[in-house]
């Protein structure tokens, strides 16, 4: 298989060199198998244009030159746009940080009369519940304390039949 980064020149000379051994050894293939095989050996990113040539031309008939010509073709292409589509990214982010360049001076103003306001704002918070007595800790008398029965910590307080009502018959149950 064709490696992804390796252009359709490199790709061909190589194909050439495996087609002039085979050769050499006498093991040769017709030049319709030399197009199908080398089709089958393109990387997966050219399987649309793969399926394209295969469906409008006739495979038989095509010359290998003729179709290393038109992947060529199809290669600049491919490259053409992933330059236009690459530059379009890169004005974007430059107007982007442009924008952000702008409204950081302005958020930078904004930002510390906020900081600014909540600082006064904790401290009038803080006087007002000075003055309340709300930050003043309860003693430990005063705190509401829940008391238990002996009973309710064994877990054998009292007991009733939820439909009813009756004791004895949550008693019989258990």
């Amino acid at each position: 298989m064709i490696p992804e980064e390796e252009s359709i020149d490199n790709a061909f000379a190589k194909f050439n060199i495996i087609i002039t051994s085979l050769k050499a050894l006498d093991e040769g293939f017709s030049s319709k198998n030399y197009v199908r095989k080398f089709l089958r050996a393109l990387h997966p990113k050219w399987h649309t244009k793969v399926t394209t040539i295969e469906e409008s031309k006739n495979l038989t008939t095509l010359s290998l030159d003729e179709l290393i010509g038109n992947l060529k073709v199809y290669e600049e292409v491919i490259k053409k746009d992933f330059e236009t589509v690459k530059s379009k990214i890169e004005q974007s982010r430059s107007i982007a940080l442009k924008a952000i360049k702008e409204s950081s001076d302005d958020d930078s103003l904004i930002s510390d009369s906020e900081d600014e306001e909540y600082a006064m704002f904790i401290r009038n918070f803080k006087k007002f519940f000075k003055r309340r007595g709300r930050f003043v800790r309860q003693p430990h008398e005063e705190r509401k304390s829940f008391q238990r029965n002996k009973d309710d910590k064994n877990g054998k307080g009292e007991r009733k039949c939820f439909k009813c009502g009756d004791e004895e018959e949550k008693t019989k149950d258990e």
